[in-house]
């Protein structure tokens, strides 16, 4: 079954244990897939998007 809960920068950056401004420089530089939802000029992705794109990003240690 889908994980659709909403993660925003703060949940991310916790899943992966780095400071929620990286997360927004990973957005920046292309690094991170484009959200899944933008409400109120907030993006949030899915935690399934999420926990795919740790498994591809560089530097993966097996993420969380």
């Amino acid at each position: 079954m889908a994980d659709r809960r909403l993660w925003s920068y703060k949940d991310i950056a916790a899943h992966i244990g780095v400071r929620t401004d990286t997360v927004r420089s990973y957005r920046k530089h292309g690094l991170l897939p484009p959200p899944d939802l933008v409400e109120g000029g907030k993006p949030f992705w899915y935690a399934d998007t999420v926990r795919q794109w740790v498994t591809r990003r560089p530097g993966h240690r097996g993420g969380r």
